[in-house]
C-alpha cells in the first residue's frame, strides 16, 4: 500500500499493511518550535525551522524528517508558503532561532513578554515573559452581544485565533485564490502518494468562546439562547460558505477536510450533551452533511478533553475521525473507547500521552505506553498514529525518537506476520 490508501483503508475500518502516522498535517498533530529545534539539533540536521502556527508556536516539519519518520499525510498549507521571502527571522522563546511569517511582527515589552498586533493594529496575542505561547487579549463580545452582525469579520480578525491564519488561509485574499488553490494542489498530488489535509476550521462552540469569553457563552448558553443561536446561525451562515469554497476548490482532492471545536477539559465536557444535541450538533450536521455530499473527503473533528459522552452526538452528527484522543482525559482510556466507539469513528491521536509520559518518562516507558495504545487502536482499523495533541517544548529528542521507533517496530512486526 501506499500512504493514500493506508490512510483510506484505516479510515474505512480495515487493517491496513501499516499503522498511518502523522506528524505536522494540523496545528494540533505536530511539535512545537522548542521541541523541534532540540530534536533537529540532536539528529546532526539542517534543517530550517519554519513557525506556521504563530499562537500556539508550532513547526511545519521538513519532508527529510517526514520522511524519516514515515509520515503518511500532508497539511496542503505547506504548499503556499515554500518560497523563502514569505518568512523572516525572529528568537521569541529560549532564544530559539525560527522562521516566521512576515506579517508576524510581535514587539518585545520591558517585562519580556511579547505582544502581537493583528490585522487591525490591535494588539490580540500576548506571550507572557518565559511562555511558550501566545494569549489571546481581546474578546469583542465580551460586553454583549451585538445588534447585529454587519462587522462580524472585522470582529473575528480582532480575535487572534481569527487574525493570525494558518496557510493557505493566511493568503485568502489574493487575487484568484481559490483557483490556485486547485492548480497547486493538483499540481502537488501528483508528486506524491501521501495523503492530503485541509483545515477547514468551522468552529462554532470555540467561536463563541473567543468572542464572549468562555465564562461568558457558558452562562449565556443557559440563561441567553436567543442570543446563542443567533450568533450560532451566523457563524453557520459563514462557515458554509467557506466550506462550499473548499468543495469546490479540492474537495475532489483532499482526503480528510479538518473541522475543529474543543468541547472538553481534563475532567470531562465543558458542556452536557442535552446543551450539545441542542445548540451544536444540529449544525455540525449541516456542515458535514455538506461535505459528504459536495465533496470525497473525509471529515475530521479536532476535540480536546474528556468527551466520551459526547462521542456518540458527534459520530450522528457525521464525523467520522476524532483527533487527538486525550487518552489522559477523564473517561477516555484506549480500551474503552475502542470497544465502545472503534466501528463508528476513526481515532486520529492518543498514541502517546503528550501531558505527562512523553515528556517526563524514561525512554523505555514511552516506549512500553506507545505499545500499549497502539496494540489497542491499531485493531481492525480506525487509527492513526499521532501524539495526543502537539509535542510539547519539554520533550526530550530521546523520547520523540523512542516513540516513532516504537511505531516503526510494531508495524515492522505487523508486516513480517503477514509475510509468514
Amino acid at each position: 500500500m501506499n500512504s493514500r490508501e493506508r490512510l483510506l483503508t484505516a479510515i474505512n475500518h480495515r487493517e491496513p499493511d501499516r499503522i498511518p502516522v502523522d506528524l505536522g498535517s494540523t496545528p494540533s498533530s505536530g511539535i512545537s518550535v522548542v521541541a523541534y529545534h532540540n530534536l533537529i539539533k540532536y539528529l546532526g540536521l539542517n534543517l530550517k525551522n519554519h513557525v506556521y502556527d504563530v499562537v500556539q508556536e508550532v513547526t511545519q516539519p521538513e519532508m527529510e524528517l517526514l520522511d524519516m519518520f514515515r509520515v503518511d499525510i500532508l497539511d496542503i498549507g505547506r504548499f503556499f508558503n515554500n518560497y523563502e521571502d514569505y518568512w523572516h527571522k525572529l528568537e521569541l522563546i529560549k532564544g530559539v532561532p525560527a522562521l516566521y511569517p512576515k506579517w508576524f511582527n510581535p514587539e518585545k515589552q520591558p517585562d519580556g513578554s511579547w505582544l502581537a498586533p493583528g490585522p487591525t493594529g490591535e494588539f490580540i496575542g500576548k506571550m507572557a515573559a518565559g511562555a511558550t505561547f501566545f494569549d489571546q487579549t481581546i474578546f469583542p463580545y465580551i460586553d454583549g452581544y451585538p445588534d447585529n452582525y454587519d462587522n462580524i469579520s472585522y470582529d473575528m480578525s480582532r480575535v487572534s485565533w481569527g487574525g493570525f491564519g494558518f496557510p493557505p488561509f493566511d493568503r485568502i485574499n489574493e487575487k484568484n485564490f481559490w483557483k490556485l488553490l486547485r492548480e497547486t494542489i493538483i499540481k502537488e498530488k501528483a508528486k506524491t502518494d501521501r495523503a492530503f489535509l485541509i483545515g477547514a476550521g468551522c468552529n462554532l462552540f470555540e467561536w463563541g468562546t473567543f468572542l464572549r469569553r468562555i465564562d461568558n457563552f457558558l452562562v449565556d448558553l443557559y440563561i441567553d439562547p436567543v442570543n446563542v443561536n443567533k450568533l450560532l446561525d451566523k457563524l453557520l451562515e459563514i462557515h458554509m460558505n467557506f466550506l462550499s469554497n473548499i468543495c469546490d476548490a479540492v474537495g475532489d482532492i483532499v482526503e480528510v477536510i479538518k473541522f475543529g471545536d474543543d468541547l472538553g477539559t481534563n475532567m470531562g465536557p465543558f458542556i452536557p450533551v442535552e446543551i450539545y444535541d441542542k445548540f451544536f450538533k444540529p449544525r455540525h450536521k449541516v456542515m458535514c452533511d455538506y461535505v459528504k455530499s459536495h465533496s470525497s473527503a473525509h471529515t475530521m473533528l479536532h476535540c480536546c478533553g474528556g468527551i466520551h459522552d459526547l462521542i456518540p452526538g458527534l459520530i450522528d452528527a457525521g464525523f467520522e475521525i476524532l483527533n487527538p484522543v486525550q487518552i489522559n482525559a477523564s473517561g477516555m482510556e484506549p480500551e474503552h473507547l475502542k470497544k465502545e466507539f472503534g466501528k463508528d469513528i476513526t481515532f486520529w491521536g492518543g498514541g502517546v500521552n503528550t501531558q505527562s509520559i512523553l515528556n517526563r518518562a524514561t525512554s523505555q516507558e514511552v516506549k512500553d505506553h506507545v505499545r500499549h495504545n497502539i496494540e489497542i487502536f491499531s485493531k481492525d482499523g480506525g487509527f492513526v498514529f499521532n501524539t495526543v495533541h502537539n509535542i510539547l517544548p519539554d520533550v526530550p529528542p530521546e523520547n520523540i525518537l523512542a516513540m516513532f521507533e516504537t511505531v516503526e517496530e510494531f508495524n515492522n512486526c505487523k508486516t513480517q506476520d503477514k509475510n509468514e
